[in-house]
């Protein structure tokens, strides 16, 4: 059990620093304005239940999948660019609410657990890529028995996702430290920093797709 252990707490070292959950707690608390705290808890739960759903899927099928629709990390990195830049304008400038707004109106905006809490918020690419990785090193690791390779991963990620949502249900008492000006100010920084985010992420995508080229390119000219 010692060794399950270790495994569990080293990957929650690699992990917690890209999932970040103080950052995806301040999100929430800007996206969350206006909703009941029974609504807030299910957003809560429904959002870590999407980071732990996707990290499993990630880790068994992801490398399968992106093979199949030929999908490279770099060009993962840029999409996921383009969705934060698109909701951090949105946050950054939002738009007025209509006087009579419908409850209708506030459902569709209550649908924000997957995108973009859970995904590209807290399980972005550097986390898809982390996870993708691990799991190809892992298929041929002798640093620990094979059971608890089998084991310790859907451990990681039930702890990540036990964390974040205890991160998210703690927001109420930030909310009321904070006020509605509070949230607000909050709101309109994580739209900036979102939008700098998604920017990063497509320049790093982009950088990493002309490093590619420029290395196929100095291969040819040695092996021609």
């Amino acid at each position: 059990m010692g060794d399950l252990f270790n495994a569990v707490m080293l990957g929650l070292l690699a992990l917690l620093p890209l999932v970040n959950p103080p950052t995806t707690v301040a999100l929430f608390l800007a996206l969350s304005q206006g909703l009941t705290r029974e609504e807030k808890n299910k957003q809560a739960f429904l959002t870590s239940l999407n980071v732990f759903l996707i990290m499993i899927f990630t880790y068994y099928i992801g490398e399968l999948v992106m093979d199949i629709f030929n999908i490279s990390i770099p060009g993962l990195r840029i999409a996921g660019g383009g969705i934060l830049i698109i909701i951090g304008a949105r946050m950054l400038f939002p738009q007025p609410a209509p006087p009579s707004a419908s409850r209708n109106g506030e459902a569709k905006r209550a649908s924000f657990a997957f995108i973009p809490l859970a995904m590209p918020s807290t399980t972005g690419p550097g986390t898809i890529a982390l996870i993708i990785s691990a799991s190809a090193t892992l298929k041929h690791s002798t640093s620990f028995p094979p059971w608890i390779i089998m084991t310790a991963p859907p451990l990681i990620f039930l702890s990540t996702a036990l964390i974040l949502w205890g991160s998210l249900r703690a927001s109420d008492l930030i909310m009321r430290i904070t006020g509605p000006s509070g949230i607000d100010a909050i709101s309109r920084i994580m739209g900036f920093l979102l939008v700098c985010m998604g920017v990063q992420f497509a320049i790093n995508g982009s950088i990493e797709i002309v490093q590619t080229l420029i290395n196929n390119n100095v291969q040819l000219l040695r092996h021609p």
